[in-house]
């Protein structure tokens, strides 16, 4: 199977999981509006009649539903937790029109659904109305978890694993649309045998009247012209969860993907450095994995990533901090290399920067309008061996690189953007000589200004979490990037004294 072929198997694969395998007691819970949502609940393993059990709700990803909730509930179950899973509103078989994790509508869905928990015999209560609860889930069901502890104090303890912290800084960074991943998102809405309901019907309308008309025209808006419409800017500035976070005080263990191009470590590390202020138990754990594609073998043949250590980690927070238990969960901070290894740090992320490693360079990107990258595929980035300009950046084979490389430049654009705005993205990123893979598949845009004046610009790309090969990096300025719109300029841009720098950093051990 070819890389392009396997990427689109693991987005899939990140859209719908596999179903749990326990037997689930199915119930229509009402919401605030009389919106019904199916839900469906499990007893702990092994829970006598009259025992009660710590409650965890795990909530599925985009186009997904309870039954296929991510993170199946059978390790709960066998932890000694009851487990409830839900189809968020708008998928699967619940009512309503899909809000996209909205505080206004899915965090009070999930505020009926604790009602619901606290009046099952099963559920542990803290006291009447307060079941003993945790939240678990990815992607989507990561980030209701935000947005619900943030709105409702009897949320106890949450594990949110490759959520966003900020739908426009991920779907549009830096005013580029990330073209490959909008729509898959789009896709992965219209109703199929496993959704019926869906996001948008079959000839890809949206629902009417809900906020699904602002992603869809989004979407629509940013692949016809470019740029994300205008007049959709206010609803994700305001759609979060960054600025909810503040809220959140409760124990959070947050799991990101090293390879995850649509919500990738930057939006981890934003939303590490929020919650730090709240003097909360924090963990973070980065493993190979998330909206991407794992590779970590040798052979250089892509694989799924395995999580199994972020499970134990999560297991281990809902036992110290959901049922009180004196057990360890690990390190503050832990991340894997692109060998497999794992790294800890006791001290916390983000890591001490000792020093850094640069290259030197420049030369001139020539752009066309309507020009696709010639490497790459929708969800990754590729190195491209015809890459206009290319900065060596030696290393010492085995030092840790954690962070943001940090590019310095002037250059000049003549030209001219089709774009409505008149502005115009080249794109960085930076490869592995070893290997000869893009680190984490990222590559990060580059505002350019079409006006023949000269302009220098420090701009951090996509953070990394890499041991430096022998071989070294390669920077590599590129025109066009898989994961973003089709090239909108046609010109020049003239760069010169360009400086790439990647962080040194230090963990405890590894193993």
């Amino acid at each position: 199977m070819g890389r392009g072929s396997l990427t689109t198997v693991v987005a899939a694969a990140l859209l719908f999981t596999a179903p749990g395998s326990a037997h689930a007691l199915d119930a229509q819970v009402e919401s605030f509006d009389g919106t019904h949502i199916t839900t469906h609940f499990y007893p702990a393993d092994g829970l006598a009649q009259g025992e009660k059990a710590p409650t965890i709700l795990i909530g599925h990803g985009w186009g997904g539903s309870g039954d296929s909730a991510d993170g199946t509930p059978a390790p709960f179950l066998a932890d000694g937790y009851n487990v409830l899973t839900w189809d968020a509103r708008g998928f699967g078989t619940s009512e309503g029109i899909v809000q996209i994790d909205d505080p206004r509508f899915e965090a009070r869905d999930v505020s009926a659904l604790i009602d619901f928990v606290a009046k099952r015999p099963e559920a542990e209560l803290e006291k009447p109305g307060d079941p003993l609860l945790g939240m678990s889930g990815s992607s989507y069901g990561g980030g209701i978890q935000f947005i619900t502890a943030a709105t409702d104090r009897r949320v106890d303890v949450i594990a949110p694993t490759i959520p966003w912290h900020n739908l426009l800084g991920s779907l549009y960074p830096r005013q580029s649309v990330k073209a490959g991943w909008d729509l898959a998102l789009i896709g992965a809405g219209i109703p199929t045998a496993t959704v019926p309901q869906g996001y948008f019907d079959p000839a890809g309308i949206p629902n009417q009247g809900g906020q699904s008309d602002h992603f869809y025209n989004s979407v629509v808006g940013g692949l016809s012209t470019g740029q994300i419409p205008a007049e959709e800017i206010p609803w994700f500035q305001k759609h979060g969860p960054d600025y909810l976070l503040k809220k959140i005080r409760v124990p959070t263990m947050i799991a990101q993907g090293t390879v995850d191009t649509l919500f990738d470590l930057t939006q981890g590390h934003q939303n590490y450095q929020a919650l730090k202020k709240n003097g909360i138990p924090l963990k973070m754990m980065w493993f190979c994995g998330g909206h991407g594609v794992c590779n970590v073998d040798s052979d250089g043949e892509a694989t799924l990533g395995d999580s199994e250590r972020v499970q134990k980690r999560r297991l281990q927070w809902f036992a110290r901090y959901l049922k009180g238990e004196r057990t360890g969960t690990g390190a503050a901070f832990e991340w894997i290399d692109q060998n497999g290894k794992w790294h800890t740090s006791p001290g916390g992320y983000p890591l001490k920067h000792r020093r850094s490693i640069k290259g030197t360079g420049g030369g001139t990107v020539p752009v066309t309008a309507g020009t696709s990258p010639a490497t790459g595929a929708l969800v990754v980035a590729n190195p491209d061996p015809s890459a206009p300009i290319k900065v060596a950046i030696p290393a010492k084979g085995g030092e840790e690189i954690v962070g943001s490389p940090i590019l310095k430049f002037t250059y000049s654009a003549v030209g001219t953007s089709t774009r409505p705005d008149g502005k115009a993205h080249i794109y960085g990123q930076i490869v592995d000589k070893e290997r000869d893979v893009v680190v984490g598949n990222q590559a990060t845009p580059i505002k350019i200004k079409f006006d023949s004046k000269d302009h220098t610009v420090r701009v951090g790309l996509t953070r990394i979490a890499n041991v430096a090969p022998d071989e070294g990096y390669e920077l590599q300025l590129v025109s066009q990037s898989s994961l973003f719109d089709i090239q909108r300029a046609t010109g020049a841009i003239t760069i010169s004294d360009l400086e790439a720098r990647l962080p040194i950093t230090k963990s405890r051990k590894r193993r």
